[in-house]
């Protein structure tokens, strides 16, 4: 499980606060479906928020200890019936070297001549 100091955990608190649970826990439970689901979102994301349907809050820190474990992600938060959870995106060296140069945003043509420069 991944551990955060609580400045980095402070900052992501802030980061998750204007996003929307993607992914909800109901009556079945923590499946490997939504397991999958949130993998999926953790991958896309890095920092995601989960709805849980339940009452019980024993539950819902099972359910937050599986997911970090199994995941390897870190436990952000948990209030109330979401839970926040947060993975860095792998780096994947591929991607970086197959960037595309900038390119520059003039061209070396002569300047367009708009319609108001011609009318005078």
């Amino acid at each position: 499980m991944l551990q955060l100091s609580s400045a980095e955990r402070s900052t992501l608190r802030a980061r998750a606060h204007s996003l929307d649970p993607v992914v909800s826990i109901a009556e079945n439970g923590l499946t490997e479906n939504v397991l999958r689901e949130i993998e999926l979102n953790l991958k896309a994301h890095e920092l995601i928020k989960i709805r849980v349907y339940g009452d019980s809050r024993e539950d819902r820190l099972a359910y937050l200890e599986k997911i970090c474990t199994d995941l390897d992600a870190a436990a952000v938060q948990h209030i109330g019936k979401l839970l926040i959870v947060y993975r860095a995106k792998p780096l994947d060296a591929a991607a970086v070297n197959s960037k595309k140069p900038a390119k520059s945003q003039r061209s070396t043509k002569a300047p367009r001549v708009t319609k108001r420069a011609i009318q005078g």
